[in-house]
């Protein structure tokens, strides 16, 4: 990537935060948000979905371009699924849980409530939605967070409902879960008020922590989506969305840059070459003996000629992405499988000959190039359509376009940028007033180091380990309950991370679990080296109570007599050891006592029975 002047260049970004919230039903209906593996399906119903017109009577251009491919949706249901995910029973009102965090995060960023929140309808039809739609709400507006390189406004935050999950794609359509459709989520979206590939991290790195501060948003993979608006001075807007992680979107920002400046190099060269695109023609009979795999089992072959394009079809734009990557993009959109083109012929089957032969039929001489679609009549017909359109984009500049983010910092198309026209009122929920005058502010995480740090005395490394970490609310719950703060701490992100690393399946462990263990250290009922056997075990038994592992576990406490007998015979064992080093041989016989009772007994009971009879025989 070319490191540039972003000032120079007139860059400018903007962030669009999708976080969902964790709380106990869904948006619109009372099932709960908790997700499911796709075999715990128990029944599936099949939907085609067709964009309508909103109530300006216009048609959205995002949503007619993904209605152009004929495709079935099918969606898996699990015994949870009520009548509202499956678009068969109205929704209900509002959840008030959803709304009350909703205001948090905004005051949580300064911003301005609305008086009146009203739910809208906006077209979604690429099938992650059963109605064809999404349902959104404004909560709030005009707020501000503060980075190292300025202040960045934040436009406005909304309640949405989660759409469905994509579990599997195939030529004919798609599968989705309802697991996870309507589990209620914030999207945050700040002005353009961000300059640069850092600030564009550390703003949405400021965002995720006032999110997780209110300790009511869900953690883990999927659970948090970035998407980031990017233009330069010459260039467009251009969304690029699904961006998982804060590298991920330093990497887009630097990228999409580089894909923009390199589009603008080929506008200029293509408008000094007096560049245009030619009409589409028929070359099926050009390939009527091809030796292309890919072109022989097509029924229609379209071509068009792109005059002054030679050898920039060809050219890079993102790492292994050229311009005739975008054009396939465009093609894929509307069921083919990609494009040829001369700048990259002879290949695939395809002979000079043949090249030859295509560029006369089309009229094309040694500075055009021709791209060409192999598919089906009607996909081809509406393939080549969608390269025309893109090829002529190309000698205007960069389009304005929706991109989806590749975990390797480039994007691919995925359709245009959604207008006004998406948006339309929700009639079935009725308005919600929010009040903010009941909303507490909660603390801040860095807040929370701090606190960590001189009221429970962590390290800082610890403190920040934990208040950033996904068991803050158990942690918080045990010190509550008088569990040692350094305890709970080291056990909640140290000891389960080695039984994770052990392929202990720690996610089925309880906060309630975990609470309960650390509670039967507290009381003296469990010794601390005992911990992680019991946590595994009811990790492995989930059905069993934090007591019943104790016992499976072979770890019931031990009197202090049945202590010192365990460390009496293993200092009578290894006597003359004792005899010739005395103290200094305390260190191997501890290890050898603790390891006879298997964690039974509290480490530091242990070691002073041991001393004591170490220095009787001394």
């Amino acid at each position: 990537m070319t490191d540039y002047d972003y000032e120079a260049l007139g860059l400018v970004a903007g962030l669009e935060i999708h976080q969902q919230l964790d709380t106990a039903t869904k948006l619109f209906c009372n099932c709960p948000t908790a997700r499911h593996e796709p075999e715990e399906s128990v029944r599936s119903f099949t939907r085609y979905l067709h964009p309508t017109r909103s109530e300006l009577g216009e048609i959205d251009d995002a949503a007619l371009e993904e209605s152009r491919v004929d495709r079935e949706f099918t969606y898996l249901a699990f015994e949870s699924t009520c009548l509202v995910e499956e678009d068969d029973e109205p929704p209900h009102r509002l959840d008030e849980e959803a709304m009350e965090v909703g205001l948090e995060i905004a005051n949580l960023m300064d911003m301005s409530v609305v008086d009146q929140a009203h739910v809208m309808r906006k077209i979604v039809v690429d099938g992650s939605n059963t109605s064809g739609f999404q349902r959104s709400t404004l909560v709030a507006n005009e707020g501000e967070i503060q980075t190292s390189e300025g202040s960045v406004g934040i436009e406005d935050l909304l309640l949405e409902e989660e759409s469905a999950a994509r579990i599997e794609e195939t030529d004919s359509g798609v599968t989705f879960g309802l697991d996870r459709l309507g589990i209620p989520l914030v999207e945050i979206g700040t002005k353009p008020d961000i300059s640069s590939p850092e600030q564009a991290r550390e703003a949405a790195e400021r965002i995720g922590m006032l999110l997780r501060s209110t300790g009511k948003v869900k953690r883990g993979l999927g659970t948090i989506r970035q998407d980031v608006n990017v233009s330069i001075a010459e260039g467009a807007r251009v969304e690029l969305k699904g961006v998982q992680s804060l590298d991920d979107l330093e990497a887009i920002v630097r990228q999409e840059v580089d894909r923009q400046v390199e589009l603008l190099e080929i506008r200029d060269e293509l408008q000094a070459r007096d560049a245009s695109v030619g009409d589409l023609q028929n070359v099926t009979e050009t390939f009527a003996d091809t030796d292309s795999g890919v072109i022989a089992a097509a029924s229609t072959v379209m071509a068009v000629p792109l005059y002054g394009f030679d050898g920039l079809v060809g050219h890079e734009i993102q790492p292994d992405r050229r311009l005739g990557t975008e054009l396939s993009d465009h093609a894929k959109r509307s069921g083919a499988g990609g494009i040829f083109h001369t700048d990259e012929l002879p290949a695939y089957g395809v002979t000079d000959e043949e090249v030859a032969a295509l560029r006369e039929a089309v009229g094309a001489g040694d500075e055009d190039a021709v791209a060409l679609v192999a598919a089906g009549d009607s996909v081809a017909r509406q393939a080549i359509d969608a390269v025309v359109e893109r090829a002529e984009a190309a000698i205007e500049g960069v389009p304005e376009e929706t991109r989806d983010a590749n975990p390797d910092g480039t994007s691919r198309y995925l359709r245009p940028l959604p207008g006004a026209a998406r948006m339309y009122p929700e009639t079935d929920v009725p308005p919600v007033e929010p009040d903010p005058s009941d909303v507490e502010t909660p603390e801040l995480l860095t807040e929370k180091v701090e606190r960590y740090q001189s009221e429970f005395g962590l390290d800082a490394g610890l403190a920040e380990q934990v208040a950033y970490g996904q068991f803050m609310p158990t942690f918080e719950q045990a010190v509550e309950r008088g569990v040692d703060a350094t305890f709970a701490a080291t056990t909640l992100e140290s000891t389960l991370t080695e039984l994770r690393r052990d392929d202990v399946p720690v996610e089925q462990l309880s906060d309630d679990d975990v609470l309960a263990v650390l509670d039967l250290v507290e009381s003296g009922d469990l010794a601390k080296e005992g911990v992680n056997e019991v946590l595994a075990t009811l990790a492995e038994n989930p059905q069993v109570s934090a007591e019943g592992a104790v016992e499976e576990a072979g770890l019931s406490g031990v009197s202090e007599e049945e202590v010192r007998e365990a460390v009496v015979e293993v200092v009578e064992r290894n006597a003359d050891q004792v005899e010739a080093e005395g103290m200094g041989a305390f260190s191997g016989l501890m290890g050898e006592a603790m390891g006879a009772l298997r964690g039974k007994a509290d480490g530091e009971v242990v070691s002073d029975v041991l001393r004591e009879e170490i220095q009787k025989r001394a």
